[in-house]
């Protein structure tokens, strides 16, 4: 038994003691967390979690994170983080992606784990909310078994839901410039989201989201374009030989799926990358380059195929005195990115790489 999964037991107890019975929590019901198990002394930034209702006439209801910015919350900016899946809890962008929290890895000895900082956690520099959806993820819930089948429009929809909801009752966030981000199928999920946002803007609906733009790591597109492009990016890193590279290459899934439930039914994304960053938003799409999952060489011809101008070439781009990976700069404030060496969560094994990235991207500072 991992350390990872004892220490994951331990945190649902914790992090659920305000609510042992969900069915009967309230809307935006939600309590600031200061003490972790296995964290030596209080937690040094501001964690809140709690719960919102996103269907009224059922009671579904979405688990969230949230972890205001360690420089300058009422300033900077406030990111939506869509990991994996689905069904992949907020809890893994929170402590092994882009969060403030680590583990420290050692064998199990039948201790309590230990939780670390983060020195490259993403919410030194922005304020972050980790998400648990769709219903049935995490803590979110429903008491009627409807909400446990939906698909991907739904679940944009939402998701678009809780961050109005979210919003109103954090009122002092309102005016921040606001992404939406994701990696893996999180990265499909994401601009889905973001045109939600969108269209809600010019809609008029309140409030208003004062949404700056989007950015997806090792994203999900579609089956056609990710899929395809494994042989070719396995044999390029030498994994597969010639003869092989007529065969296939079996799908890597970090999270169990539950096909059962939840439906597919956007066939690829492209579309919703191309009206977004044609409406004037910023994009970031970075690869870690050594992912077989969603290789990078798929991702950037998709980017290339929107057919926006090139600004800068491609180029190499430094973090730690090093080179980090490689970039290329779109006109409409386009950005590609490979993370050197990174994995399919980029972030968990290159978080120095990938911090310096998102730092010069939020910045509007060059690669």
């Amino acid at each position: 038994m991992s350390t990872t999964f004892i220490l994951l037991q331990i945190l649902s107890v914790f992090f659920c003691n305000f609510c042992l019975f969900p069915y009967y929590c309230n809307a935006l019901h939600a309590s600031r967390i200061t003490h972790l198990p296995g964290f030596n002394g209080s937690l040094p930034f501001y964690l809140e979690t709690g719960y919102v209702t996103v269907n009224e006439e059922s009671g579904a209801e979405l688990f969230y994170y949230f972890v205001e910015s360690e420089r300058n919350p009422s300033d900077d900016p406030l990111i939506l983080f869509l990991v994996g899946g689905p069904y992949c809890s907020g809890f893994s962008g929170l402590a092994l992606d882009v969060g403030p929290l680590g583990f420290m890895v050692k064998a199990y000895d039948g201790t309590l784990p230990t939780l670390t900082s983060n020195p490259f956690s993403w919410t030194q520099i922005s304020s972050i909310i980790f998400l648990d959806w769709p219903v049935g993820t995490g803590f979110s819930f429903s008491p009627s078994i409807v909400d446990y089948h939906t698909d991907e429009v739904k679940s944009a929809k939402q998701i678009y839901k809780f961050l109005i909801k979210w919003l109103l009752d954090h009122p002092s966030f309102q005016s921040n410039p606001f992404y939406v981000a994701g990696d893996s199928y999180g990265g499909k999920m994401a601009p889905l989201s973001a045109l939600e946002i969108a269209d809600g803007n010019e809609n008029f609906r309140q409030p208003f989201v004062n949404l700056k733009g989007y950015l997806v790591g090792n994203p999900v597109t579609s089956d056609r374009i990710d899929i395809s492009s494994q042989p070719p990016h396995a044999y390029g890193l030498g994994i597969i030989s010639d003869e092989l590279l007529k065969g296939t290459v079996e799908e890597w899934h970090r999270c169990k799926q539950d096909s059962n439930n939840y439906t597919y039914n956007v066939p690829t994304s492209v579309p919703h990358h191309l009206n977004l960053i044609r409406r004037g938003y910023r994009a970031l799409i970075y690869s870690g380059d050594h992912d077989l999952d969603i290789p990078f060489i798929g991702t950037l011809k998709w980017v290339r195929s929107l057919n926006f101008s090139i600004v800068e070439n491609w180029r190499s781009w430094r973090a730690g005195g090093q080179v980090a990976g490689y970039t290329i700069l779109f006109s409409n404030n386009l950005t590609f990115a490979t993370v050197k060496g990174g994995s399919h969560t980029a972030p968990n094994n290159m978080p120095l790489q990938c911090f310096v990235m998102f730092e010069r991207w939020i910045s509007h500072k060059s690669l």
